[in-house]
């Protein structure tokens, strides 16, 4: 396990990086430099290289870094060197498609158990796996040794499911509802918030010059507002 002084971003970081060397390896490259990871991952080689010493010496001077070497020692470090397994709280769509992805397209995670409290999600099938009620999430935890759980359900209802996955052991959270969570010391929450995401983006989709004429626009049409009340 990595020291728990690493920061965040560096632990943020890794999955990036290994995702690059699943694809390099796939495709039977065998060396690839720090320069190269960062054209890839858009950070820069003196990130990257920082990043992996935390670790260890993986590169060679001169030749970089043998590509299938350092993804199993990410794998390592990551802790993904065997499946985790992990549940879903909430089948609604979102949900399903999460539990789905990670069935089929995600090779380090294994969604064991699907959770809703709608009678007419329960028994739903997603890929091969039906929907139990929420009542039967302590039991999975304690059967299955789950750690790790993904809480797609809306926020009036998200502290209640976080607290009970809590009690029963969890200790990583992934949470898709717009809502912060309180966890206890030691239990760590990854907020992926869908909607913030899309409106900051929205940000990048007009110029520039275009955002600030709405913005004077908006602007003179207070101060013309303001001088037209105090007459």
């Amino acid at each position: 396990m990595p020291d728990q002084n690493i920061s965040k971003s560096v632990i943020k970081r890794l999955p990036i990086y290994l995702r690059i060397l699943d694809q390099l390896v796939r495709r039977d490259v065998e060396m690839i430099s720090s320069k190269e990871l960062s054209n890839e991952s858009g950070f820069t080689a003196e990130q990257i290289r920082k990043d992996l010493a935390y670790f260890g010496a993986f590169g060679t001077r001169g030749s970089g870094y043998n590509t299938a070497f350092l993804r199993e020692k990410i794998i390592k470090i990551i802790g993904l060197d065997s499946k985790t397994n992990t549940i879903v709280i909430g089948a609604g769509n979102l949900g399903t498609a999460l539990t789905r992805y990670n069935l089929t397209k995600n090779p380090y995670v294994d969604v064991v158990a699907v959770f809703d409290k709608d009678p007419n999600l329960i028994s739903k099938e997603i890929h091969h796996l039906k929907v139990q009620p929420a009542e039967n999430i302590p039991k999975i935890i304690k059967s299955k040794g789950i750690k790790v759980c993904l809480i797609c359900i809306p926020a009036y209802a998200a502290q209640e499911a976080t607290d009970l996955v809590v009690e029963h052991g969890v200790k990583a959270i992934l949470n898709f509802a717009p809502i912060k969570l309180s966890v206890p010391e030691g239990v760590h929450v990854h907020n992926a918030d869908l909607t913030i995401e899309l409106q900051s983006l929205i940000y990048y989709s007009s110029a520039e010059e275009e955002r600030i004429s709405r913005l004077k626009h908006g602007k003179n049409e207070d101060e013309s507002s303001k001088s037209f009340t105090r007459e």
